[in-house]
């Protein structure tokens, strides 16, 4: 396994190395960021998108106008059923149009999505072919396992899962990862790291394999950053990491109560509703700004497990030829001694007030919902991106993005004008700069 240091640098090349191959080369480069979720990529897809204009000064740009394009590029690519009644419009056709664009891109491309971990094997291979005659490097961040389940089951709770965390560990662990084909498990779909970097690596030569590890809990905040940037070839400090920010954890009391109105949920709430209405409008926006108080932390009789899966883990990856990008020690578990290791023995009191907050938070969007003038005017992913008149406004209409993405998925010609329109925005000196 060839590595790369913390300074940005492969340890076997000059730093001028990966900038002049890349402007020497004819074809771009397309970096696929795949996740692993809960590995900091809220964080680096942040950066990303909020130093747009820095980062294609460095040649580098991110296909699509919008992180929302990437998401649905991978419900497309893995052939996702979609709720008739979702209002967002089909997301038929937004691979074929994301990897458009990628291949347009004069040096370096990005696209960036944590759901790309779980794509199998016809799908890896479509995403793949489909960026061709593009240089394909995949990216791949992984965690240690100790601080990964107490973020995942949290994460689970935001995306409507009732279950409290011990019989979540349970079923993860003791259930889930003794499975012949886990896999078939969504959180070993997402998090079987040697199998999904082999499943990719059918496909990508092992050197364009980069498997970047996250720093351990008390680190810099910008380490991540600067080994993503190290695969991009850019200069890290040209990001302006103020103005990202971390898909921080909510406070048990806040994730209590989650998980309690989970459990008491109709059914006939759609998903797609509940992920705008609660995740993002309550999880999101109004529970995370609470003090997040005292941390859940992996159960110390959990420490044994997940110190032999990391042991496996480390073993697997160097005998591999990926490369990595900094230190496998970063994915041997710590153990924790300040926490909690439940988040079910909140107090009714604690769990009320984390209530009466969401409940205040649902009726103000609902006011601006139904009141769109009364909304406070919310900044942009970057001050750049939607400069061009036609994307603000195609992005300032729900029923004009709807219309434009229903046309996409009939109509190979509409896809074809989206991937133009794209390269036209993102010329040196337009809007999209």
């Amino acid at each position: 396994m060839s590595a790369v240091t913390d300074q940005g640098l492969p340890e076997s090349l000059p730093a001028s190395a990966g900038a002049s191959a890349a402007g020497a080369g004819k074809r771009p480069k397309v970096v696929l960021h795949i996740g692993e979720p809960k590995t900091g990529t809220t964080f680096v897809q942040q950066v990303l998108w909020r130093n747009r204009a820095e980062l294609s000064a460095q040649g580098v740009v991110l296909a699509g106008h919008h992180p929302q394009d990437h998401y649905r590029a991978t419900q497309d690519l893995q052939g996702a059923p979609m709720n008739p009644s979702d209002p967002a419009g089909s997301w038929a056709g937004e691979w074929q149009i994301l990897a458009g664009q990628a291949k347009l891109a004069p040096r370096v491309a990005v696209i960036s999505h944590e759901l790309f971990s779980a794509a199998d094997e016809p799908a890896v291979k479509r995403a793949v072919t489909s960026l061709r005659p593009s240089e394909v490097h995949v990216v791949l961040t992984v965690r240690d396992m100790a601080t990964l389940l107490p973020a995942e089951w949290q994460e689970t709770v935001k995306h409507r899962n009732a279950k409290s965390y011990e019989d979540w560990l349970s079923d993860v662990i003791d259930t889930e990862s003794n499975a012949p084909d886990r896999r078939r498990y969504w959180f070993w779909r997402v998090h079987d790291t040697l199998r999904i970097l082999e499943l990719w690596s059918r496909h990508v030569p092992p050197e364009r394999m980069h498997l970047v590890t996250a720093p351990p809990r008390g680190s810099d905040p910008g380490l991540l950053w600067r080994r993503f940037a190290t695969v991009l070839g850019v200069d890290p400090a040209a990001a302006d990491l103020s103005r990202a920010r971390a898909n921080a954890s909510l406070g048990l009391p806040e994730i209590e109560f989650l998980r309690r109105m989970n459990a008491a949920l109709s059914t006939e709430i759609p998903d797609w509703y509940y992920m705008w209405r609660v995740k993002e409008g309550v999880a999101h926006e109004a529970l995370a700004a609470r003090p997040a108080g005292e941390r859940l932390i992996l159960p110390p009789d959990r420490l044994d497990w997940a110190r032999e899966y990391a042991d496996g883990l480390i073993a697997g990856l160097k005998g591999s030829s990926y490369n990595l990008v900094g230190d496998l020690e970063d994915l041997r578990p710590a153990e924790e001694t300040k926490g909690s290791v439940s988040a079910g023995d909140q107090s009714a009191e604690a769990v009320l007030d984390a209530s009466v907050a969401a409940v205040a938070a649902l009726l103000l969007n609902e006011y601006w919902l139904e009141f769109p003038d009364s909304a406070p005017e919310r900044e942009e992913i970057t001050r750049s991106i939607f400069a061009d008149r036609v994307v603000l406004k195609v992005a300032a209409s729900p029923w004009l993005k709807r219309t434009v993405r229903q046309l996409s998925s009939r109509s190979a010609l509409i896809r074809r004008l989206r991937i133009m329109a794209w390269r036209a925005l993102e010329r040196p000196g337009s809007g999209g700069k």
